[in-house]
Formats: C-alpha cells, sequence, structure tokens
C-alpha cells in the first residue's frame, strides 16, 4: 500500500497504533506536540510494553511546527489526541489532507460531527475504540490491552459499507480486533456509556481501577450512571449497540444486564494493572476529558429534559480537581456520594 498515514497525537493510544502500523510497513508519519516525546522517537523509536509482549520500532515522527516546512499530503489521519483538543488539530491537519482522503478520530467522547464541521463530512469515518495504555516517559509506553484484548469499531456516518472502511479495518486490523458497524453513533455511544460507568467515578479516587471497583458502594453508582447514559443517548436517537467485540445476544437481556456486560467486559480486557485516563492526565497536571464523558451525558440530558444527578456530580467533582479546588483521592468517593444524595 502506498498511501500515506499520519497519527495525529501520539500519547499513548498514538503511540500504540503508530508503532503497530509502522511495523506492519505502512508509511507512518506520527505528529505531536510534546517536543521531548518527538525527538525520543526519532532517536530511539518507540517502545511499547504489552501484556505479552514488547515492541521496538524505529518511527519516522516530527513537531508540529515541522509540518509548514515539509508540506505533506496524507491520504489518513488517525487523530487520537483529547477530545477538547479535537477541533483545533482538525483545522491544523486539514491542509495536509488530500481532497479525498480521510480523519478517523480514535478518540473517547462523540467528536465525527465536529470534525465533518472542519472537514466535511465526505472525510470523516467514526470509530469507537477500546485500547487502555499509559506515558509519562517521552518513547516508552505501557499498553494494558494485549492486540487480542483490543478493538475497535468502525463504520461511516451514514451506516453505509463502503471500500474505504473496509480498507480502514484493514489497516487497523494491525492494532486489534476491528469490527465494521452500521451504527457507528450507537456504538460510539454504548462505549462512553461504559466509559461513564468506569473512567467517570474511577477518575476521582486516584487509585487503579481493581481497587475503585471493591469500594462499598461503587456498583450502585455505576450502575445509576449507565441507567442515566442509556436514557439519555436513547432519548438523542442512539440505540445501544454491541461493543467490545461482542455480539447481539451477548447485549440481550434487560438494561442492567446489558449495562453489566458493557461494564464488566471493558474492564476484563484493559486489565488490574490499568489506571483510568483521568488519573493520568491529573499526574502529568493536566486537565481531564471528563466534562466530555459524564459531562456530555449531563449537557445532552439537559437538551431533552432527562435528569442525570449521578452524571452531574461526577463532572462537578472532576472539574473541581482540574481547577485544582480538589485533589484526586479515595475521600472524594464520599463527596461524590454526598452530592447524589443531596441532589436527589
Amino acid at each position: 500500500m502506498d498511501k500515506k498515514i499520519a497519527v495525529l497525537g501520539t500519547g499513548a493510544i498514538g503511540s500504540s497504533v503508530a508503532a503497530d502500523l509502522t511495523k506492519a510497513e505502512y508509511d507512518v508519519t506520527i505528529v505531536d506536540q510534546w517536543a521531548e516525546h518527538v525527538e525520543a522517537m526519532k532517536k530511539n523509536g518507540l517502545h511499547i510494553e504489552l501484556p505479552d509482549m514488547e515492541l521496538k520500532v524505529p518511527v519516522k515522527a516530527c513537531h508540529l511546527y515541522e509540518m509548514a516546512s515539509s508540506n505533506p499530503e496524507f491520504d489518513i489521519v488517525f487523530l487520537c489526541v483529547k477530545s477538547y483538543d479535537s477541533r483545533w488539530m482538525a483545522e491544523f491537519i486539514k491542509p495536509y489532507l488530500k481532497s479525498d482522503g480521510v480523519l478517523v478520530g480514535l478518540q473517547n467522547s462523540l467528536n465525527d460531527d465536529s470534525h465533518a464541521s472542519i472537514l466535511g463530512r465526505e472525510r470523516v469515518v467514526g470509530c469507537a475504540i477500546e485500547l487502555s495504555a499509559e506515558i509519562f516517559t517521552p518513547g516508552l509506553v505501557q499498553r494494558n490491552t494485549s492486540h487480542a484484548g483490543t478493538w475497535f469499531g468502525l463504520g461511516e456516518l451514514d451506516g453505509s459499507v463502503t471500500p474505504r472502511v473496509k480498507e480502514l479495518q484493514e489497516i487497523l486490523s494491525h492494532v486489534a480486533k476491528v469490527d465494521i458497524t452500521q451504527n457507528i453513533y450507537g456504538a460510539r455511544w454504548t462505549k462512553l456509556l461504559a466509559n461513564s460507568m468506569t473512567m467517570g467515578p474511577y477518575g476521582l479516587l486516584g487509585i487503579q481501577n481493581a481497587e475503585a471497583v471493591k469500594m462499598d458502594g461503587m456498583l450502585e453508582i455505576q450502575m445509576h450512571l449507565g441507567k442515566e447514559s442509556m436514557e439519555v443517548g436513547t432519548a438523542i436517537g442512539h440505540s445501544i449497540e454491541p461493543v467490545f467485540g461482542l455480539n447481539a445476544d451477548d447485549f440481550a437481556g434487560s438494561d442492567d444486564q446489558v449495562l453489566m456486560t458493557a461494564m464488566k467486559t471493558l474492564m476484563s480486557h484493559v486489565g488490574t494493572r490499568a489506571r483510568t485516563a483521568p488519573i493520568q492526565d491529573h499526574i502529568k497536571g493536566r486537565r481531564s476529558e471528563m466534562a466530555f464523558i459524564n459531562g456530555l451525558v449531563s449537557s445532552k440530558g439537559r437538551e431533552v429534559g432527562i435528569p442525570t444527578p449521578y452524571n452531574d456530580a461526577v463532572t462537578e467533582i472532576a472539574l473541581d480537581i482540574d481547577k485544582g479546588k480538589l485533589k484526586m483521592d479515595r475521600a472524594n468517593f464520599e463527596i461524590l456520594q454526598a452530592k447524589i444524595a443531596e441532589s436527589r
């Protein structure tokens, strides 16, 4: 394949994707704003530590500022930045994306319509992702999900199955198990639903997922978070879609059973050593994406008149952590419980 691929934003997720695609001998250029990480990749390549193997891959990396002088043209861009960086990064890459090129957002939340407003709907393909990884040292990634445990759901925004989405499936099959979905918005929302139940409350505590899940009262709160997310998603037209490589039979049953299936499958794939993304952001001194996860449930709930007290409470505490009013700590679980009780 002679198509040129950019991986834009190479934190833990982007680096994992870029390493796999480079190893598969695609023409991949890594573009990132973290200067030390870019320099480390230029010098030593990428080192990815997976649960079952290690990858050390020489890569082609460049700083954001180097794009103007090299003026490349890309057929495919995999956008792997935080949701709050999504719009400006889509604007940034627009001049370097071919007129018939395509951008695929490998991100949490639902950013596809935002990308489409900048690039045009014909140049955007959606993707729901399940890949857990961490990066704190330039050039070195701890990937918590193995290749077998990583899943992507890929789909055209209009639900059609096109030659290009099949081509993207083949490319990304070097990273994950990739399913094509004709309901990409539903798949995206179902993944967000699972994130609201896990990333949301766990991201307030500063501890590993395996510890958080054992806390007394956690499961009850998670189920309420999921129910709110499901109700809001249904109200805005996003039907539940089997994700994480599961099928319709796996997602059969009551709403509670569906929520438990989604949450337990996500946690089983992520593994016990993982720390959820907001914790990683907090350690790095930057804000989390919670406004685009639980916060999105809350804002959409207000639009359709559905109360979301559980997601509201998670979002409020996450914002206080971002502003430095609270530290990430186990004690925040009691604050969360108190806020929920007050709102109800």
